[in-house]
């Protein structure tokens, strides 16, 4: 079947009405602003690409309420949401790669204590499914994956190739694991001892509710003890390390490159920006932003956006940050008042620093 839409099915598909362009004309495929070619639709989703977009070569455009600009012999659909309502229009036209044929391969190593069914779930080829592990209908289990023993997997799962699921983890439904992403690895915890590093056992789990997505070389450690656990429809970017007995909360967005240490616990509907660090033990309230490259060491308790190392409420942590980049001229300033002192004393000027 063509994947092919005319215009008024496109707009039927993202929930639009055609303000501009031929209903019949057709659309063969999506593409980014500045990618896309003739018989392809696009999306405005910020403001920033508007000079892109009087170039593009798209034939169609999904744009927003406040959008007013001119483009002639473009097709535009008018939605509440571009960016979102794109994504009805990205799994119409990229449906065709998400299918996987369902079945066992006959390359994977299953256990015969492994419960699921074999005609409702799809496992490639080198994937290792351990003893005791209960797998959900709709669960497709891309190439080499790893489900380690006691492990249980809801409906609707997908685990792109090479993820790892840890012995007795709790997936949800509908969750999502990129490659490389490894749930129940693992907690780092060492005591020392005459000298030396001796680990100690974590023998708790990890959990994932419905709806989490775990992207590419993520590590979520399971517990020392009870479990680390992620909240309803969180989802954590690539290279992303949660430690073990952390609990995030629900709807969080976690960036790449961010680091939660141990028994860390987070409300509902925080966003980490990248590159930022959450001390052990802490709690973070709901409804917080935490901005990139930022180190939280101390609990947050108040809703709001925070900056810096410490992270202090944003307009505070900018304060200091502008305060800080106007040390050195402040440091030069006082110098040339020192000097000017002196010679007003008639004492010898001091010798100038050098590293200035």
């Amino acid at each position: 079947m063509s994947l092919h839409l005319s215009l008024q099915s496109i707009a039927e598909l993202v929930g639009g009405k055609i303000e501009q362009g031929d209903p019949q004309s057709i659309i063969t495929g999506i593409n980014s602003i500045a990618e896309a070619v003739e018989g392809e639709l696009t999306f405005l989703g910020n403001e920033r690409y508007l000079p892109a977009l009087q170039s593009t070569r798209a034939s169609a455009v999904l744009v927003g309420p406040s959008f007013t600009l001119q483009l002639p012999g473009k097709a535009l659909i008018r939605v509440d949401n571009p960016t979102f309502s794109f994504t009805s229009a990205i799994r119409h036209f990229g449906k065709s790669d998400a299918v996987l044929e369902v079945g066992v391969h006959p390359q994977a190593v299953v256990s015969n204590k492994a419960r699921f069914n074999p005609q409702k779930v799809s496992i490639a080829a080198g994937a290792v499914i351990g003893d005791d592990v209960e797998i959900g209908d709709g669960c497709r289990i891309g190439a080499l994956c790893s489900i380690g023993a006691g492990a249980k997997l809801g409906e609707d799962c997908l685990l792109h190739p090479g993820s790892i699921v840890g012995p007795r983890s709790l997936l949800g439904n509908r969750v999502v694991l990129q490659s490389g992403a490894v749930v129940g690895s693992d907690g780092f915890g060492y005591e020392l001892i005459k000298g030396r590093h001796v680990k100690v056992d974590q023998i708790g789990i990890a959990q994932l509710d419905d709806d989490v997505e775990v992207g590419a070389n993520s590590t979520i450690d399971r517990a020392r003890f009870g479990r680390t656990w992620i909240g309803e429809g969180t989802k954590i970017d690539n290279l992303v390390q949660i430690a073990h007995n952390a609990v995030i909360g629900k709807h969080c967005v976690i960036v790449a490159h961010t680091g939660i240490a141990g028994s860390v616990r987070m409300g509902d509907y925080v966003t980490i920006a990248g590159f930022v660090g959450v001390a052990g033990h802490l709690e973070i309230c709901s409804q917080v932003i935490i901005l990139a490259k930022s180190g939280v060491t101390k609990n947050i308790t108040e809703p709001g956006a925070y900056v810096g190392f410490p992270a202090k409420p944003l307009m505070e942590g900018r304060r200091q940050m502008t305060a800080a980049s106007k040390v050195p001229e402040l440091l030069q300033r006082l110098r040339e008042l020192e000097r000017q002192v002196a010679a007003l004393k008639g004492e010898a000027p001091q010798a100038k620093d050098s590293k200035e």
